[in-house]
Parts: structure tokens; C-alpha cells; sequence
């Protein structure tokens, strides 16, 4: 019994470095089961200590940590690669040392994935944002959105006559991350679980990489970091902040961001707002596409729709929305579509079924969350 006792001792000595992440992957997958254990236990007990340590570790810093983590792993990487090529071309790649290095680099992934869900990424399994707002997700009709559009029309409007001045007002980022950081504050006011401190928020230092990937702004769960695109026009970043914000808050889901920055932005200046319904405008009005041309199958609905909102916005909200649609449209390539489709399969594989349509989300759960705010008054 001795012996056998010793082989199995030896056997788990020899295993651990394979066992002890699979245990911590185990119990991890565990815990998702439980939306309203990670709630309670996770998402507003042991995160928010993590990443307010996290922000005030980083936040400080002029540069972005996790960019440069993620740099560093690229790199690494891309070394063991040429190393292993180097050894294919010399002849000296034996079975045993790919063996070896495949089994680290596995181990490796094994650990990223472990270090990520406990970070952030369980917070994908959470009950979140709808739950503390105490709102439902209700079906929808096509004059719903309607309306909705059409008060989002005057929204824009009255924004940016406050704003005045023919080209658009363009602050510096660090300006606008601190006004972000301002109208959390000032919404945590009515909606306290959006308290934010210690705000760690900076721009890219891989923007240049958002016309080939796809994205204006991102959150890093390895440095606590929400990171914005700067070449984007300066308008979209207001709400950006905010949306990446919510996910330093905990909100995984890009929906639940979304309606965190929505909470957020509307607590904010005019700039901030005239930001946050120039980008609620593009989705109820894509909603209105929808339920127009693939619903409906109504062509001529369509282009009511189209003339109705283009003679109703003011010609400097469509002079502003023109110029962002160029930016974007000069930077098309086929590169993105591709990243778009990786993400969207993330998404899905997070407890985000519609994938990357989950961001149009918004448009149910604002009209939701108005309808029960008209309830409550």
C-alpha cells in the first residue's frame, strides 16, 4: 500500500503543473453555473476590489500597461515561433522538444484563461446592469422605435444648437476622460452601483491597428485599462469613454456597457450628450432598416423612413454625421469584416447570443428601461 501510495504522490508531483490549472478551470466553470453567486460573490464582492486596484496601479501611469503586456506576449510568442523554426531548419527539432514546447504553450493559454475570468471575464455571467435597474426585456414594435428615433432627432438637434459653433468642439482626451469620470459621479448620484474611482482610462498606443481590427475603444482585463482609438473623429470618443468605463465597472456584456454609458453620458454635458445620442440615433435608426427592409420588406417605408430623418435633423447634426461616415468609409478594407466574425464567435461563447449584434441591444433595452421609468413616475 506504501508503494502505491508513493506512485500516486509521484504521479501528482510530476502532473501538477498540468493538474493545477485544470483544477482552477474546473472550478471556474463551476462557478458560471451560478449567475447569482458571481453577482453577489464576484461581480460586487471580490471585483471591484481587484479593479479599483488595478486602476490605481495603472491610472497614474502616462503610458498604457496593458498594451504593452499585450505587446510583450506577441512578441514572446512570435520569439518561440523562430525558435522552433530555427530548430526545424538546423535539423534539431526532436519529437521530445516540440512536445515540450507544445505542452507549454498550452499550459501557457491554460493560465491566460484562468488570469482573464478571474480578472474580469466571469462578470459575462452575472445578473448585471438590467437586474439592479430592475427592468425586463419586452417585445417591441416597428412605431415604437419610431417615436424613439424621432425623439432622438430632437435630442441631437437641441445638443448641438447649445453647441453652437460650426465645426464641432474637438477637447484633448485626457479633457474628455476626466469629464467621463465627472458624469459617472454625477449618475452614480440617482444609480449608486455606477460609482467609479480611481479611473485608469488612456488612449491606444494601437490605434493605427483599428481600421485593419475593427474597433474604437477596449477594455484590458490584464491591467485594468479602458482604452480609447485616437484618430477617431473627437465627437465619439465622449461615449466611448463611457462604454468602456462601464466595462471597468463590471459590465461584460457590450449591451450592459452600453446602458451604463447611456446612464453615464446623459448625466454629462452637452458635449457628452450630443456624443451619446449621435450614436443611439445610428442604432434605432439601423433598428428602423430592420424592421423596414427585412421584416417588413417594405421599400417604400424605407425611403420615407430616410427622408423623414434626413429633413429632420438639423444641417449641422447631418454636416457632423457625414463627416464621420467619411472617416470610416476611407478606411474600409477587408481585414475587419474577418476580425468582426472572430469577435462576434467571442461574444456568442460569452453568454452573448446575438454576438456582435448585441450591441444593437440597446435600442430594446432603452425602450425597456423608458417604460419603466414612466411606470415608476
Amino acid at each position: 500500500m506504501a508503494n502505491v501510495g508513493e506512485k500516486i504522490a509521484s504521479f501528482f508531483r510530476k502532473q501538477v503543473h498540468w493538474l493545477l490549472p485544470l483544477a482552477f478551470i474546473v472550478l471556474l466553470q463551476v462557478g458560471m453555473q451560478f449567475p447569482e453567486w458571481v453577482e453577489n460573490e464576484y461581480s460586487v464582492g471580490f471585483y471591484p476590489f481587484i479593479s479599483r486596484f488595478q486602476r490605481f496601479i495603472t491610472g497614474w501611469l502616462p503610458f498604457s500597461v496593458g498594451d504593452l503586456i499585450y505587446l510583450a506576449l506577441i512578441l514572446f510568442s512570435f520569439g518561440q515561433i523562430l525558435l522552433i523554426f530555427r530548430l526545424w531548419v538546423q535539423q534539431k527539432l526532436t519529437g521530445l522538444i516540440l512536445k515540450q514546447k507544445l505542452g507549454k504553450a498550452i499550459r501557457g493559454l491554460l493560465w491566460v484563461y484562468i488570469v482573464f475570468y478571474a480578472l474580469w471575464g466571469m462578470n459575462y455571467y452575472r445578473k448585471g446592469i438590467v437586474q439592479q435597474l430592475q427592468i425586463t426585456r419586452q417585445e417591441y414594435c416597428k412605431e415604437e422605435v419610431e417615436v424613439l428615433t424621432h425623439q432622438l432627432i430632437d435630442s441631437l438637434n437641441a445638443c448641438r444648437r447649445q453647441l453652437k459653433d460650426t465645426v464641432l468642439p474637438a477637447p484633448s482626451l485626457p479633457d474628455i476622460f476626466q469629464k467621463a469620470e465627472q458624469a459617472y459621479r454625477q449618475a452614480s448620484k440617482q444609480w449608486p452601483f455606477l460609482h467609479y474611482t480611481a479611473h485608469s482610462i488612456k488612449g491606444s498606443m494601437w490605434s493605427f491597428l483599428g481600421d485593419y481590427i475593427g474597433f474604437t475603444g477596449y477594455y484590458n482585463p490584464f491591467s485594468g485599462e479602458a482604452q480609447v482609438r485616437t484618430d477617431i473623429p473627437r465627437v465619439l470618443t465622449a461615449f466611448i469613454a463611457c462604454h468602456e468605463i462601464g466595462h471597468q465597472l463590471g459590465y461584460a456584456s457590450e449591451t450592459e456597457a452600453n446602458i451604463a454609458g447611456y446612464l453615464a453620458a446623459a448625466s454629462g454635458d452637452v458635449y457628452f450628450r450630443y456624443s451619446l445620442y449621435n450614436d443611439l440615433f445610428s442604432y434605432a435608426q439601423s433598428e428602423e432598416i430592420k424592421q423596414a427592409l427585412i421584416i417588413d420588406k417594405d421599400t417604400a417605408a424605407l425611403g420615407a423612413m430616410f427622408r423623414y430623418n434626413k429633413s429632420h435633423l438639423d444641417s449641422l447634426v447631418r454636416k457632423d454625421r457625414k463627416e464621420i461616415r467619411a472617416f470610416f468609409r476611407k478606411r474600409d478594407n477587408t481585414m475587419a469584416p474577418a476580425m468582426s466574425m472572430l469577435y462576434d464567435q467571442y461574444l456568442k461563447l460569452n453568454q452573448q447570443a446575438e454576438g456582435i449584434e448585441s450591441y444593437n441591444e440597446v435600442i430594446g433595452w432603452l425602450l425597456a428601461y423608458r417604460k419603466n421609468m414612466a411606470n415608476y413616475k
